[in-house]
């Protein structure tokens, strides 16, 4: 599948207000896309809200303040709603649980802005040969920035694609100095705030190779031309080479409004989304390469991703078991990549290619959960 983002020209802004859908309105994403609807109420009319129930009572204020057509909790609340009339779909939603409304809103023909990850991932060609040309638009920073740099250029002028990673509160650190890792230490990202499970996820490096794997499945590159560099002050967020030896990267300071704007305005930007980078000021940025080593993470999603199937569902969801492990301290910070390759090596190679369903994608899901914490208990 070739590049799920469409090059052409930029149109002017809509005439009316676009009927926007958020899944996942309570999270971090979901509520910063109610900002900017609030912020912005010509380009933005919030049509439908759903929240997995988490916290109640912010969603009953969202659903009073905005006045959806449509509101609900729950993965079949999110999953109507993704698939009712709209213009865009934001899919906020975390885990597996975000597979089945992804489905449904690229089946009903809405335009996803995509920042669940894992149901790109877990479903690879489940969801991408339901999408149409243009109608995934990524809300990760890195993927954002990715689809922005691609304007510069047609789509077969790319050599390769380079994702920057901050390297977490451990970059530098050896594989033997991260043994005795603290859940604090772990949980104090010097550059995003973000969720407990994604702010370990970074700290891995296990998100920097999810989202390798949801670049090659939304850019239709392969795996050798998807790069990764450390980048600690998160400024530039993604970069795309050029066959004529040209680099087009994205930079903005540290902040999600800008990929949530163009997730819901796409091709248009909103105006006055985040602050740009000041300029005036000096500067210095630094780019590393990634020590594999003692970050392991990123090489194992490369081989998930190349073994296809189901294993990245078991990447991801074996990794989700090690990452509440750490956290409820039962397993070692060192132990959760580790713990996460000892599964993927049991789920073995499929023998025989068939077409993927979901119910082997969250068969495999359950498998890879029940699997990973099997394994937890003797360390």
């Amino acid at each position: 599948m070739g590049p799920t983002i469409d090059n052409g020209p930029v149109t002017p802004s809509p005439p009316r207000p676009r009927d926007v859908v958020i899944l996942g309105s309570t999270g971090s994403i979901g509520t910063q896309a109610l900002d900017l609807a609030r912020a912005n109420p010509d380009r933005f009319r919030v049509v439908g809200l759903t929240a997995g129930g988490s916290n109640e009572r912010l969603f009953e204020r969202q659903v009073a303040e905005f006045a959806p057509l449509f509101s609900g909790l729950g993965e079949e609340a999110s999953t109507e709603a993704a698939g009712r009339p709209c213009d865009v779909v934001l899919n906020g939603i975390t885990g597996a649980v975000g597979l089945r409304p992804t489905l449904a809103a690229l089946d009903a023909g809405n335009t996803l802005a995509l920042a669940n990850k894992e149901s790109l991932i877990i479903g690879g060609p489940l969801v991408t040969s339901r999408a149409t040309e243009g109608q995934i638009v990524p809300v990760d920073s890195e993927h954002s920035a990715v689809a922005q740099c691609l304007r510069g250029g047609r789509a077969e002028e790319v050599r390769r694609l380079v994702l920057t990673a901050s390297g977490g509160p451990f970059r530098g650190r050896t594989r033997d100095q991260l043994a005795e890792v603290t859940r604090e230490e772990a949980l104090d990202h010097p550059t995003w705030s973000m969720g407990p499970v994604i702010t370990v996820n970074s700290a891995t490096l296990v998100n920097k190779g999810l989202e390798v794997i949801e670049a090659h499945l939304l850019f239709g590159l392969p795996f050798d031309r998807i790069d990764v560099v450390v980048h600690p002050t998160s400024v530039v967020h993604s970069m795309v080479e050029f066959h004529d030896g040209s680099t087009l990267l994205q930079a903005s300071p540290p902040t999600m409004m800008i990929p949530i704007a163009l997730g819901l305005g796409w091709p248009d930007r909103v105006p006055d989304a985040a602050p740009g980078v000041d300029w005036s000021r000096p500067e210095t940025w630094e780019f590393l390469p990634l020590d594999d080593e003692a970050f392991p993470a990123v090489s194992l999603a490369r081989e998930a991703g190349e073994r296809g199937a189901t294993a990245p569902a078991v990447y991801n969801a074996a990794n989700e078991v090690c990452v509440e492990a750490f956290l409820d301290g039962r397993l070692p910070f060192v132990d959760i990549v580790p713990a996460v390759a000892d599964v993927l090596r049991a789920h073995g190679v499929p023998s025989e290619a068939k077409e993927l369903t979901v119910d082997d994608v969250l068969a495999a899901d359950r498998w890879a959960r029940e699997q990973a914490a099997r394994l937890i208990e003797p360390r």
